[in-house]
């Protein structure tokens, strides 16, 4: 079977930020993982990894940025030779210190400027994080995935009325998304679940 989508991009161990970022383990790394994925068909490739890149204490924000930007745009070559694109996500700020609103992915993405290094937003971390969802409509010409999940308590979506998913499913019809959506949650029973997160999320483009 094809594996559309994938995330867990970098293990904590391989840092991409800080004094002690090895650059050759990286590009052994991403060559690594870019040619399994494309044994399995992946397409969207989510960079997460909050651990690796974690800014430590101390370091430079400025930095870390500059290496996030060179360590993203040297991943998005690699990903390039085997047709994936490689999406950031935007994590809360309980996960990671850097790149915590879909905005700032947005400008990570601008910056990088390369065709195979996107978006991603999960509705989660966007809940968590109180962020507006009209980003979705700023983020338009670079999303290219979504995760999502019940925000109260992380697990699938069962009920419209459970939370508000219509202003984020709003923007989305407005910019006309037509792309994979990934549930991310936890469920106690997915025979029974599964079937009604799809539905609901049917519902939410109609």
């Amino acid at each position: 079977m094809p594996t559309p989508a994938a995330n867990l991009f970098v293990p904590q161990a391989i840092k991409v930020v800080g004094p002690d970022i090895h650059v050759e383990q990286q590009t052994a790394h991403v060559k690594k993982v870019m040619a399994r994925l494309s044994k399995m068909g992946v397409q969207v490739l989510v960079f997460g990894s909050g651990g690796a890149r974690r800014v430590p204490d101390g370091f430079s924000k400025d930095e870390a940025w500059t290496q996030l930007v060179d360590f993203s745009r040297r991943a998005a070559d690699e990903a390039k030779t085997v047709g994936i694109t490689v999406t950031i996500e935007p994590l809360r700020t309980q996960e990671t210190n850097i790149i915590n609103s879909a905005a700032e992915g947005l400008k990570l993405v601008e910056a990088v400027n390369h065709p195979n290094f996107q978006l991603m937003i999960d509705f989660y971390h966007l809940a968590s994080e109180k962020e507006d969802p009209s980003i979705v409509v700023r983020a338009k010409d670079h999303l290219r995935h979504l995760h999502v999940a019940n925000p109260n308590g992380r697990v699938f979506p069962q009920a419209w009325d459970e939370f508000d998913y219509a202003p984020f499913f709003a923007a989305l019809k407005t910019i006309g998304y037509d792309k994979r959506i990934s549930m991310e949650g936890s469920t106690t029973d997915l025979a029974a679940q599964g079937p009604v997160t799809v539905a609901l999320l049917r519902r939410a483009f109609e």
